[in-house]
């Protein structure tokens, strides 16, 4: 069974910082490109940064330079460092584990920033 789960979200003032974890199971960690993705409310859910199993980031380019997405394929988790936090930051995160024709989606955790 595949289990992905995030934690860490919260609500927190506008230019603070939270970081978000996804610990993953029942899949080939180290083989998978993780990504976050983020929903607001009334809002289609977005692509937010992505890391392959190699290391390569890429990131959406509101959140470049303000997010930091890493790994620890020992841990098999993923985490979203998120900095100088805006109020349009505000969504529920999502993990994502894909590869090839695989894809698998967390939960979600809630991050809140307030103005």
């Amino acid at each position: 069974q595949v289990l992905l789960v995030e934690s860490g979200g919260g609500l927190v003032q506008a230019g603070g910082s939270l970081r978000l974890s996804c610990a993953a199971s029942g899949i080939a960690f180290r083989l998978y490109t993780m990504a976050w993705y983020r929903q607001a409310p009334g809002k289609q859910r977005e692509w937010v940064a992505a890391i392959t199993g190699g290391g390569t980031t890429n990131y959406k380019d509101s959140v470049k330079g303000r997010f930091t997405i890493s790994r620890d394929n020992a841990e098999k988790t993923v985490y979203l460092q998120m900095d100088s936090l805006k109020p349009e930051d505000t969504a529920v995160y999502y993990c994502n584990a894909a590869l090839g024709g695989s894809d698998f989606w967390g939960q979600g955790t809630q991050l809140t920033v307030s103005s």
